[in-house]
């Protein structure tokens, strides 16, 4: 089964009929981990994406269990690069915001814990400390406009975030 890992985090996993069966009967009496992440598979996320939801547990373990007892099915296996990396965050990305200097200190508190929050969420409670950290140091919008970047690349790290960048990106724009 070690030899099928790298291609488990890039599968894209279904449920078989026995995986919903095995959801309506618990009959075989799976762990908590391993029957959270069986509800979770829905055809469309991967390994890796479904890795997020299991913080603490080798994901790649519970898979191939769930494969071996024929709960799940692996569809496909995403290509080695299948999102495309987003652009730099940089000067572009913010030149269109306001000034740094016109931002209230709410505003910089609303950015600073929504950056957290997303981060917090979509990766695990303090999962990316040396982030969390740069963010709770900064204190005014230009130290957030530059701890910026790496939230960006961060975020577009998981395929969940990547997906939700341009959104969380509007939202986190209206205060940063």
């Amino acid at each position: 089964m070690t030899d099928l890992s790298p291609d488990l985090a890039a599968a894209t996993f279904a449920k078989t009929a026995a995986g919903i069966q095995e959801i309506q009967n618990r009959a075989l009496g799976l762990p908590p981990m391993t029957r959270r992440l069986l509800v979770l598979v829905d055809g469309k996320r991967s390994g890796k994406e479904l890795a997020a939801f299991a913080s603490g547990h080798d994901a790649v373990d519970i898979l191939g269990q769930l494969l071996a007892q024929g709960c799940i099915e692996a569809l496909a296996v995403a290509e080695a690069a299948p999102v495309a990396a987003p652009a730099p965050a940089g000067a572009a990305e913010l030149s269109g915001l306001p000034q740094a200097s016109a931002r209230s200190a709410k505003d910089i508190e609303m950015a600073r814990n929504f950056m957290t929050n997303t981060i917090n969420t979509m990766f695990g409670q303090n999962m990316r400390l040396t982030l969390i950290e740069a963010i709770f140091s900064a204190r005014t919008a230009d130290d957030l406009r530059q701890v910026y970047p790496v939230w960006a690349e961060t975020m577009a790290s998981l395929g969940v975030g990547a997906k939700r960048l341009p959104e969380l990106r509007q939202k986190l724009f209206q205060v940063l």
